[in-house]
């Protein structure tokens, strides 16, 4: 399905990139209260632009794209912030970033090569929504997660997760360039 560019799911993914820069000023200004509404807001569209595609049938290649862009980009700038601000470990940062650059351009090779597009796999999705697990217990103040190393447990899964859905991620790209038949 080719459909419009500009769509109401493409439209709610362009919003989640827009909204990095003010997500990362509140939180770098200590405003918690806005940056919390920010990442639900963020987190509610990232979720709605799918559904959104699918009741309406505006599935379209352009959102195939945007939308793990938007996650991408939505993931690296909040790792970043908190590895420059000490809390976040650098491996965890690296392994992120790397994962994520392997498997968008490793896409993109599988795009311009073989005419195919690659959508999101569930190991991928069910990592992002750890990380936004992580990210939460790191941004909204509740006494729990501070008492207990909620975020500790959150980026373990998350690590393990993000590994196992890198592995799906380079089996599939492997399939594909090997001529496996493969359906998006």
């Amino acid at each position: 399905m080719q459909g419009h560019i500009f769509n109401l799911p493409n439209s709610l993914s362009f919003l989640r990139i827009l909204l990095i820069p003010w997500f990362i000023y509140s939180l770098d200004a200590g405003d918690t209260q806005t940056a919390i509404i920010i990442m639900f807001v963020a987190l509610l569209s990232d979720w709605f632009d799918g559904q959104t595609a699918r009741w309406t049938n505006e599935v379209s290649d352009m959102g195939k794209i945007l939308d793990p862009l938007a996650d991408k980009l939505c993931l690296a700038s909040v790792a970043l912030y908190y590895l420059w601000k000490g809390e976040l470990p650098l491996w965890f940062v690296t392994f992120v970033l790397v994962r994520d650059l392997v498997i968008f351009f490793g896409a993109a090779w599988i795009r311009h090569r073989h005419n195919v597009l690659t959508t999101s796999l569930w190991p991928g999705k069910w990592a992002v929504g750890f990380v936004s697990m992580m990210f939460i217990t790191m941004v909204w103040p509740l006494p729990l997660f501070r008492q207990w190393p909620v975020k500790e447990f959150f980026m373990y899964l998350s690590a393990a997760m993000l590994f196992y859905s890198f592995v799906e991620y380079c089996i599939r790209f492997y399939k594909i360039q090997k001529g496996a038949e493969f359906k998006a």
